[in-house]
């Protein structure tokens, strides 16, 4: 079974998609897709389809969305030749819950996960073009915002927000290895059009900072410096890290710190891809 919620949901036996077009069964199917191959307990799933809520009935009714999934999955197999697997091999009941058995297909996080460790790893050997390379392998993966097709409960949301976040450091490390390799006039559209989307996001804006500046635009550079600080202030009354004042400063004096500024963190007191932590902000819209 193959497996993609990086952008929106696919699940297919044999080839033949098993998405159910009704809402609530295809959020249970999204749940178990991902924890694929784990068990989920039938109380998260009636927590995500009903919240704090849920009918007398809850119960029934999920086990009538898992037999509709499995219809959807026992005409799949029909296509294929493993006679001996059904459906309740794939979607199992298991005690407590129920289990999407993957048999070794697809799925799409999971090769996301590998290969932006791979960059990762390459990132901390200064591999620069090798983590280039591999961030951006990784990053094609994504087709649109994850589960953009579905309507999340409050565990499927948690995940997305998840996936959204290493999708955002993934990006985060391949800028700062395309910013090692010279590539600042080119990264220059991407930049533009990523600062307006994330507004508060510090480590793209230094990063939109720094290839500005290093493509000869030092006043565009310090003019993203104060509409970020003008945003920051105005909505959430913060002033711009520490770390992305000094490189205003630093540009200001007409030296940029090199090879790319120290705001290029996922989150403050975390650790990045790369392997190093910092205490710059990460505050995005």
């Amino acid at each position: 079974m193959d497996v993609e919620v990086l952008g929106t949901l696919s699940v297919r036996e044999h080839g033949v998609p098993v998405v159910p077009t009704a809402p609530k069964p295809r959020q249970v199917l999204a749940l178990l897709a991902l924890n694929a191959d784990q068990v989920v307990p039938v109380s998260a799933l009636i927590d995500e389809l009903w919240g704090q809520r849920p009918p007398r009935s809850a119960r029934t009714t999920l086990q009538t969305y898992v037999l509709q999934l499995r219809e959807l999955i026992a005409e799949a197999l029909a296509h294929g030749p493993d006679e001996r697997c059904t459906a309740k091999d794939i979607l199992a009941t298991v005690p407590g819950g129920y289990r999407l058995h993957t048999r070794g297909g697809h799925v799409d996080y999971r090769e996301f996960d590998q290969r932006a460790g791979a960059g990762y790893r390459a990132m901390d050997a200064e591999d620069y073009a090798g983590a280039a390379r591999r961030l951006a392998d990784a990053l094609s993966l994504w087709n649109g915002h994850a589960l953009t097709d579905i309507q999340a409960g409050l565990l499927i949301d948690t995940e997305i927000k998840r996936l959204e976040e290493a999708r955002l450091c993934a990006l985060d490390q391949r800028i700062e290895a395309d910013l090692r390799l010279g590539r600042h006039r080119e990264l220059l559209s991407e930049l533009t059009v990523l600062v307006s989307q994330y507004r508060m996001h510090e480590s793209l804006h230094g990063q939109f900072m720094l290839a500005l500046h290093r493509s000869g635009r030092r006043g565009e550079a310090l003019n993203a410096y104060q509409r970020l600080r003008s945003t920051l202030v105005n909505e959430l009354g913060l002033e711009p890290s520490a770390a992305l004042s000094r490189l205003q400063r630093s540009i200001l004096v007409a030296r940029p710190e090199a090879p790319a500024p120290a705001t290029a963190a996922p989150a403050a007191g975390t650790t990045t891809g790369a392997g190093t932590a910092t205490g710059s902000r990460l505050v995005t819209r």
